[in-house]
């Protein structure tokens, strides 16, 4: 009987061939948001951190791990302090051990991050555009209310 090995295989994947680690890839989607928050490339950060824009496409899908030195480069190169990207992580993502991964069935069942979707980061950076204070305050508010009603679209139009 064979024990699962540990460590990464070839080019920092998991030896095992599952998918990446959940925590490697909310730290990805942190890094991914960031940086697009920031109106920066994958290109304009590989050159600021020495790396190839699809080794930073690697980090930001969680398909390489992103060591402690590389994670301080990072707050740095993108202004958070390392905290900001385990912000927000799900529990079940914070619990998420190596044998967890190894005996998980391989279906993912949480919902996909709303934090990494295009629209939430286009949202954001046109909020953020917005040049009147109290306009994006009011923008915010109706916000709130509208998430508020829950969408129910169910009603038909009359």
């Amino acid at each position: 009987m064979s024990t699962p090995k540990r460590g990464r295989g070839a080019a920092g994947r998991p030896p095992h061939g599952d998918s990446p680690n959940p925590v490697d890839i909310h730290v990805g989607a942190r890094v991914r948001l960031r940086r697009t928050l920031l109106g920066m490339s994958q290109e304009k950060l590989g050159d600021a951190l020495g790396l190839t824009f699809q080794q930073v496409q690697k980090y930001e899908r969680g398909a390489n791990r992103i060591s402690a030195s590389r994670l301080f480069d990072l707050s740095r190169v993108l202004d958070v302090p390392i905290s900001f990207f385990f912000d927000d992580m799900a529990e079940a993502t914070a619990a998420t051990t190596v044998a967890d991964e190894v005996c998980a069935s391989g279906i993912d069942t949480t919902e996909p991050d709303p934090m990494a979707k295009r629209e939430t980061l286009e949202l954001v950076r046109a909020y953020y555009r917005i040049p009147d204070a109290a306009v994006r305050k009011r923008l915010f508010e109706m916000t709130k209310v509208l998430g508020k009603t829950g969408g129910d679209q169910s009603g038909a139009e009359a």
